[in-house]
């Protein structure tokens, strides 16, 4: 596509966003829901489509060397079509929070004034790798009312037209207009940018979801809010007064269950005062699990297999089988650490102690903070959200999982009998 022509493209789907998320502000509940019903029945019944075109991107990112945990972020199976089926759904049966009053009082004027609930108006979502982001967000932007631009990563662009087709099959059952939401129809990267940068009349706010140099072009050159996704350099902190059993069960999960996602655990700390009893056992299990482990000197010493972490290692979101693993001296020179190198995405302690637990829970500040419970709960749906947009690392308007609630704002509307001032 020529500049011009991307140009011209992306005003036409920011006009028609524009008018759809007026018709969608009003929409009614049942409404929305039904679009939401009908889209879940054609994710299944579309399976077999959905699968050759993921084929496709698959073969493709293949002959382009991606890496194992991209590739994973890009796979689609049966299991992960009628989870994002069962997403959808979970969607419909959330509580509409449009209209919902917020907040209620009186003024001794006899004004009544209501906080209550309303949509967020046309959201632009960038993301790269997971095909399942179409989905997940526009079924939350339909539920919250909102319209939405879903621009997906060229290596995931046929899975992501197929899902996209099946969410346009459900707002036609349900009389909505197609452009509620509109997948972005070419990779070319100026379509990006134009979102960033010259759509300010018709995008109220930009969600990004993707690696490094997305998240920095998005920090550099938007000109709207931001509901930021950074990298997840997550921690699991087993403390003096851990279970071992536990603790190598949480570990095991939160590192190796699924490594390409954003709550893996990229870093290990292990408490000084229970080094000699847990740092050992819980590399070895690590390293027989296929996990690269890089370590500290005692780390090292623990087992030969252990490589030297280089300073980078603590910054390091790897999204891969590999794991950096610390001796701290307690939990406080955890709390540090985590302080220093990372991301304020999710951090566990391990522990059987309630005051070290509490004292982790309070002084960690980061969008979640878990207690004996592996970080991949950082997750929308295991919240019991439906699904989620992303994990927002931002304190502004939204932290942690960005689900139906947090895609909206409020207004007050404020009532009078003929109230004027003095």
């Amino acid at each position: 596509m020529t500049a011009k022509t991307v140009a011209e493209l992306m005003r036409g789907l920011g006009r028609a966003a524009r008018a759809a998320a007026l018709l969608l502000e009003l929409a009614p509940t049942e409404q929305k829901n039904r679009a939401l019903r009908a889209a879940a029945a054609a994710l299944r019944a579309a399976g077999p489509r959905i699968l050759a075109a993921n084929d496709e991107d698959m073969r493709e990112a293949a002959r382009r060397e991606t890496s194992g945990a991209l590739l994973d972020r890009l796979r689609l199976d049966a299991a992960r079509i009628e989870a994002m089926a069962r997403g959808v759904e979970d969607i419909e049966r959330l509580a509409d929070p449009i209209g919902k009053p917020l907040a209620q009082w009186s003024r001794p004027n006899g004004l009544a004034i209501e906080r209550v609930c309303v949509p967020l108006g046309v959201i632009g979502i960038i993301y790269e790798s997971r095909p399942n982001v179409t989905a997940d967000a526009g079924a939350l932007c339909l539920k919250s009312g909102n319209a939405v631009i879903l621009r997906g990563g060229s290596e995931s662009a046929k899975s992501s037209a197929a899902i996209h087709a099946c969410l346009e099959q459900g707002l036609e059952a349900a009389g909505l207009p197609r452009t509620c939401i509109q997948l972005v129809p070419t990779t070319d990267r100026a379509a990006v940018g134009h979102m960033l940068a010259d759509m300010v009349d018709s995008i109220d706010v930009l969600v990004p979801r993707g690696g490094k140099s997305l998240i920095a072009r998005v920090q550099q050159e938007a000109r709207v809010p931001v509901i930021g996704h950074l990298e997840g350099v997550c921690h699991v902190y087993v403390d003096r007064g851990a279970n071992l059993g536990m603790a190598q069960s949480i570990v095991l999960n939160a590192k190796m269950r699924r490594t390409g996602v954003c709550g893996s655990a990229e870093t290990l700390l292990v408490d000084r005062a229970c080094a000699a009893t847990h740092l050992a056992p819980l590399i070895k299990a690590l390293l027989d699990a296929g996990c690269e482990v890089r370590g500290d000197q005692p780390s090292v010493r623990a087992d030969a297999r252990v490589k030297p972490a280089a300073e980078t290692d603590w910054y390091t979101e790897y999204l891969d089988a590999i794991i950096a693993v610390r001796v701290v001296k307690d939990v406080d020179a955890a709390i540090a650490h985590i302080r220093q190198y990372g991301s304020q995405h999710t951090e566990c302690i391990v522990t059987d102690d309630a005051v070290a637990a509490e004292r982790f829970l309070a002084r960690v500040d980061s969008a979640i903070v878990l207690h004996n419970a592996s970080t991949q709960f950082a997750d929308g749906g295991e919240f019991g959200m439906g699904a989620e947009i992303g994990i927002s690392t931002d304190k502004f308007h939204a932290r942690g999982p960005v689900g139906v609630e947090q895609l909206t704002s409020y207004k007050y509307v404020v009532r009078g009998s003929g109230q004027i001032r003095p």
